[in-house]
């Protein structure tokens, strides 16, 4: 298997997903300056931040249309990496309880960064047979 596409496709996956990255923890700091709690500000601000990473992602990562077909893949995926991103920002509270949320959350968007592009290279925008 030739790495390098997807090596090319992991690297503007970083670019598009730090901007995505950069919504999520900065609506989620957002969100706890407003005193919403941690669960319901991790799941805001990742649901905003998946659908700009859909719209970066599909266009000028994968290089497709975004379409309704692929935005509810992409909606399922990004399920997935929901699922990860909150359980990391959530496991790294319990066990180091004086460490600020938003390093929590971060830590929860760093996992689940390489779970989502994986799942977006090779189920969402996977090339056409």
């Amino acid at each position: 298997m030739n790495m390098r596409p997807v090596l090319k496709r992991l690297g503007g996956y970083v670019l598009t997903g730090g901007a995505a990255a950069a919504v999520d923890a900065g609506g989620f700091a957002v969100l706890i300056l407003f005193g919403v709690t941690t669960l319901p500000s991790a799941i805001a601000s990742f649901v905003l931040a998946a659908i700009l990473n859909f719209q970066l992602s599909a266009r000028f990562v994968f290089g497709h249309s975004p379409t309704g077909r692929a935005f509810v893949v992409f909606v399922g995926a990004a399920l997935v990496g929901l699922a990860v991103n909150v359980s990391v920002t959530l496991t790294i509270l319990q066990h180091f309880d004086r460490l600020p949320a938003i390093v929590a959350k971060i830590g929860g968007i760093g996992v689940a960064f390489f779970v989502n592009f994986a799942l977006n290279q090779w189920v969402v925008f996977r090339p056409s047979r």
